[in-house]
């Protein structure tokens, strides 16, 4: 028996369900105002150790890292399109400045607006700002107070860290980070690096071992002041990335790899990554894996990536 040849009546079903397909998409975005992929405290030091070199760096890296495409990007691909960002900067217990409050993000202008108003507004290291002890514990949870009262939905809650030393003020960091990843809030953290001898030196392993916590959570150290605004950036894009993914498994991980991988994220310049709940390993491209080690830590929910050539996937 001969075949019929195919209708365009035929075809009709199947653009139908893909038209749905991109309504219900469309949709989804718009359907709740005030949902956000991530809402993210971006924490800044500003303790007395901060010089006007380092306050400069921390600002401008934020700055760049909003103006940057990849970063305005990223914030697209996620399943809403949006974030939520405030910007506050603090030293010792108590000293907390609220730089920028809460801002949604769904496009290049939001993300262009941000960026204007913390240049213009952050901190330089001059003038009359209190510049105290280093309290990374308060940071902590006046952070996630803040996260607690953000107005709206976000699928995932991050408290982002930039510091250049050792909680040296108030609570312990273990009991501040236990309390706020009981809430199921991330701390993620950066280093700004410094000259003095000692634990400072490394930052990324304190870091690691006290201060970052929660699904996906990882600390950065760049190796020169000149490397944080890249790190800063690739930061930001592993957590909007990664926004709502809270399992191994949970099928996000690849789509992670990708975007990555899509955006041309490539870096010799990160020190370490260490990442308590990474991506799929076969879903990430090393240059060079013979020279890049992997391994768990002690509790086993830790990878550790030392990378001397380019890692593709971030």
């Amino acid at each position: 028996m001969m075949s019929m040849p195919r209708t365009q009546s035929g075809l009709l079903p199947g653009l139908i369900a893909l038209a749905l397909s991109f309504f219900a998409a469309f949709a989804a975005k718009a359907e709740d105002p005030d949902r956000v992929d991530a809402a993210i405290v971006l924490a800044v030091d500003t303790s007395a150790s901060i010089d006007r070199e380092q306050a400069d760096l921390q600002r401008c890296g934020h700055v760049e890292a909003l103006r940057s495409r990849e970063v305005q990007s990223a914030i697209r691909r996620g399943a809403v399109g949006c974030i939520a960002i405030a910007y506050v900067e603090w030293s010792s217990v108590g000293q907390l400045r609220t730089v920028m409050p809460w801002k949604r993000i769904c496009g290049r202008d939001d993300a262009l607006e941000a960026a204007a108003f913390i240049s213009g507004h952050g901190d330089t290291a001059l003038g009359l700002h209190v510049r105290g002890r280093t309290s990374l514990s308060y940071a902590i949870e006046a952070s996630s107070l803040m996260l607690d009262n953000f107005p709206g939905q976000a699928d995932s809650k991050i408290v982002d860290i930039s510091a250049n030393g050792t909680n040296n003020d108030g609570l312990s960091v273990a009991q501040a980070r236990a309390r706020v990843l009981e809430k199921g809030h991330v701390i993620n953290a950066i280093a700004v690096s410094r000259t003095e001898p000692g634990v400072t030196d490394d930052l990324w392993t304190y870091f690691h071992d006290n201060v970052i916590g929660g699904p996906g959570s990882f600390a950065i150290a760049p190796r020169e002041h000149a490397d944080y605004v890249k790190a800063l950036k690739r930061k930001l894009l592993l957590e909007i990335s990664r926004a709502g993914s809270d399992a191994p498994g949970d099928g996000r991980q690849a789509t992670f790899a990708a975007n990555a991988a899509n955006a041309n994220i490539r870096s010799t310049l990160l020190e370490t990554i260490r990442v308590s709940r990474p991506p799929a390993i076969q879903d990430m491209a090393l240059s060079s894996p013979s020279e890049t080690t992997f391994h768990t830590d002690r509790n086993g929910n830790a990878a550790v990536f030392r990378p001397s050539t380019a890692l593709s996937a971030f």
